[in-house]
């Protein structure tokens, strides 16, 4: 599949496009043993390249949807459900806001995504669904992602007021960072692991003690799909729970809280697990899911 990917002539949406990689997608839900650590180096950068295109063609496929949904309608917000992947960004949302929340002592007012891109849809769900009192601030590193997301939310009047779109590298953030309540990194920022643990410093280097940050990894064979964080990895942070969906949402969840005073070296602490086993669908979400720390109660109101 990575050859005849590697070999289109364009990752923009087409017929082709669109089935190889729907083809992928569905080849690597299901839930694997696989251990990346015991993958040849070939394989291994195969894997990181399959990764890159995937992003590549995942922000072409966000480009498409944002200028249409612009250039069709006046409000474009009443019609993301254009987005052919629109259902599973609600379902993600929800999973991550139910996660975030329990570990919250009051709702957040100041958010940060970092990572948005051209259709910032879990900004968009975040801010509508789930934080309605939050400012997000969104930053990605393509001043045009920057533009298409920003002409999506001004349309809306409550939206436009909220969200704030800024073109900038993660590590060119500091103060920025600290001001926040909540950082969201998401799942392609740090496509190989020295670049993901990289961002994972620098958060934790400026982010504010007791700030909350929202990790997106991935589980198996999806890692196929998107880069892989451990736990091990979230030096500086408490790792308050990891969940690894078993349904058509890709990414893995991390809530972790930045350590009071912790320097860049300061080891990741996790959290005894609540569960003695892991458990299999939870029904309340509607979907199957595998979560190793806790599980999950009742969604909150």
């Amino acid at each position: 599949m990575y050859d005849r990917i590697s070999k289109l002539p364009s990752l923009s949406p087409s017929k082709e496009v669109n089935t190889l990689f729907t083809e992928l997608v569905l080849t690597c839900i299901p839930p694997s043993p696989i251990d990346l650590s015991k993958l040849g180096k070939g394989v291994q950068e195969m894997r990181t390249k399959l990764i890159q295109l995937c992003g590549q063609a995942e922000g072409l496929l966000e480009s498409h949807y944002s200028d249409i949904l612009a250039n069709t309608y006046d409000n474009p917000i009443e019609h993301l459900n254009l987005f052919p992947y629109y259902s599973n960004y609600l379902q993600l949302s929800l999973l991550e806001y139910t996660l975030l929340a329990r570990h919250l002592t009051s709702p957040p007012t100041r958010v940060a995504f970092v990572g948005s891109g051209p259709l910032p849809l879990s900004s968009l769900v975040l801010a509508a669904r789930h934080m309605r009192g939050a400012r997000f601030h969104n930053y990605d590193l393509d001043p045009s992602a920057t533009e298409r997301a920003r002409r999506l939310a001004r349309a809306d009047p409550d939206l436009g007021a909220r969200l704030a779109f800024h073109t900038a590298d993660l590590f060119g953030l500091a103060r920025e960072l600290a001001g926040h309540d909540v950082v969201f990194l998401a799942a392609l920022v740090g496509v190989d692991r020295e670049e993901k643990l990289r961002a994972i410093e620098h958060l934790a280097r400026h982010m504010a003690p007791g700030a909350h940050l929202v990790v997106r990894s991935a589980h198996g064979a999806r890692a196929f799909l998107y880069p892989v964080v451990e736990p091990g990895d979230l030096k500086g942070f408490d790792v308050l729970s990891v969940y690894h969906p078993s349904d058509e949402v890709i990414n893995s969840v991390f809530i972790a809280r930045k350590l009071p005073h912790s320097g860049v070296g300061t080891e990741a602490v996790m959290r005894t697990c609540k569960c003695c086993e892991m458990m299999q669908g939870i029904n309340h979400l509607g979907h199957g899911a595998m979560i190793e720390e806790m599980a999950l109660e009742e969604l909150p109101s």
